[in-house]
């Protein structure tokens, strides 16, 4: 049993934090991007440094208090917020902010758990360096949440997921003590891989305090191409023309539907199409290349190639930086578009690269036969990560076709797991996907998961009720 924080509790951390560790509970922590839940807490700790987080968690698990790590809130499986049970203390790491050190000559950079994407990427970039980790949500979303969710984004591709990203870390284990595992090294073959065992573990395992980040050589020539395509299929049959045309240098290759585009106009976003009459499928490609070659006369070559093969109808080659970012920000307005029109269930899962055509077509037969509803599938095609979100009618709302949502979610999770796929692509099992990873999760795995959280946390502090129930 977890105990709540008590008065005596607080005068504890009181006394071992400054002040300014101690905030007050505002909204902003209890509340997550989709509004499917409000969540609670007892106090707010932000600890300025690592020996303050230890401090933070060695009285948590003295008397036995839950612990909710808190990242940049961003996340879109509710892993930061904890609506029911004990109310536990909320360990913002907003404070830690820093950018400790930069290695341009090593392509490392140091930052603190609480450093926030985009200021990540910026001081990568003045050292002429590429930090390639790129979401949505990378103006708020925060390094520790990145590592503790494994988040992917659109360059997952080339560069890989944050776990591909990561050296070595700095982190508070459930019992206070501190893993100094900051390491800059590609190398490092000593025993069990605690890095990788934090990485994804939502903070159910202990706290990230500080990551070394790998960095790239900045592209030194971008080109950036909208192309229509037939079906996703022939989506797939350019994605392998990019590859043997660029090899290495395909930087993201985004599958976007006609749904999706639509929902832009239907949403008032005001923003340009580049098709008219917007196309059923298009490709989003991004080519990062080396000084010399020339991406935009291989994003031509691409398009001539493709449209031999009957693969590509029209395209569009970004003439400018601006106009290139005009087309990532059709493809990043998409989920808002999304929000404005409400699903009726999201799913963020991924299947092996040549069943993701069969994927989307059988989905779409299931779902015909379960009802009449619009469907928006986006997504990254070149990592096999598909958004299959479902949609009520035009003329029909969200809350009006709630009642579909469990049916819909065990139709595309059952497609997803027949095919060997993921239920959850990048966004983690937080508490949504907590009884599905039950469901179709490998039983030894499972065991192994509750061994390992059992060992590093026997006491059951650590984000409670996230990844694995009870």
């Amino acid at each position: 049993m977890l105990n709540p924080v008590t008065d005596a509790v607080r005068a504890r951390l009181a006394e071992a934090l400054p002040e300014a560790a101690l905030r007050p509970v505002e909204a902003r922590y209890l509340e997550e991007p989709r509004g499917s839940w409000r969540g609670q807490a007892a106090m707010v700790v932000a600890p300025g440094s690592v020996d303050e987080v230890a401090a933070a968690i060695r009285i948590a698990a003295a008397e036995r208090v839950p612990v909710l790590p808190y990242g940049g809130g961003t996340g879109l499986v509710g892993g930061q917020v904890m609506p029911d049970g004990t109310a536990p203390i909320l360990l913002s790491m907003e404070r830690m902010a820093a950018i400790r050190a930069v290695y341009p000559k090593e392509n490392v950079l140091v930052a603190e758990a609480g450093a926030i994407l985009a200021n990540v990427q910026a001081a990568a970039e003045e050292a002429n360096r590429l930090f390639p980790l790129s979401l949505a949500s990378e103006g708020s979303a925060r390094i520790g949440g990145l590592l503790g969710t494994n988040a992917g984004g659109v360059n997952v591709l080339r560069y890989g997921n944050a776990r591909d990203l990561c050296l070595g870390l700095e982190a508070v284990l459930p019992d206070g003590s501190v893993w100094h595992g900051l390491r800059r090294l590609r190398k490092d073959n000593t025993g069990y891989d605690l890095r990788n065992l934090l990485i994804g573990a939502e903070g159910t395992l202990g706290v990230i305090t500080a990551a070394s980040l790998r960095l790239f050589p900045r592209p030194a020539e971008t080109g950036v191409a909208m192309m229509v395509v037939g079906s996703p299929s022939d989506a797939l049959d350019l994605l392998a023309l990019a590859g043997d045309l660029a090899g290495g240098g395909v930087s993201a290759f985004e599958l976007i539907s006609g749904t999706g585009l639509r929902f832009l106009d239907e949403t008032g976003f005001g923003l340009r199409q580049p098709f008219d009459p917007i196309p059923e499928w298009c490709v989003l490609i991004e080519l990062g290349l080396g000084p010399g070659q020339d991406a935009d006369g291989m994003l031509e070559t691409l398009f001539m190639q493709g449209h031999e093969a009957g693969l590509v109808s029209d395209g569009a080659i970004a003439q400018s930086v601006a106009q290139g970012q005009e087309f990532w920000t059709l493809r990043e307005t998409i989920p808002d578009a999304n929000r404005r029109i409400g699903a009726i269930a999201s799913h963020d899962i991924s299947v092996p690269l040549s069943l993701i055509p069969d994927f989307i077509a059988e989905g779409e037969r299931r779902l015909a036969a379960l009802g009449q509803y619009r469907l928006n599938c986006f997504g990254h095609l070149g990592d096999g990560n598909l958004h299959f979100n479902i949609f009520p009618m035009p003329g029909e709302t969200r809350a009006g076709r709630l009642g579909d949502k469990a049916a819909v979610q065990r139709l595309v999770h059952d497609l997803t797991h027949e095919m060997e796929g993921s239920i959850s692509a990048e966004h983690g099992i937080g508490r949504l996907k907590a009884e599905d990873l039950e469901r179709y999760g490998d039983p030894a795995k499972l065991a192994a998961m509750r061994a390992i959280k059992a060992a590093l946390d026997p006491l059951g502090i650590m984000n409670p009720g996230a990844v694995l129930r009870g």
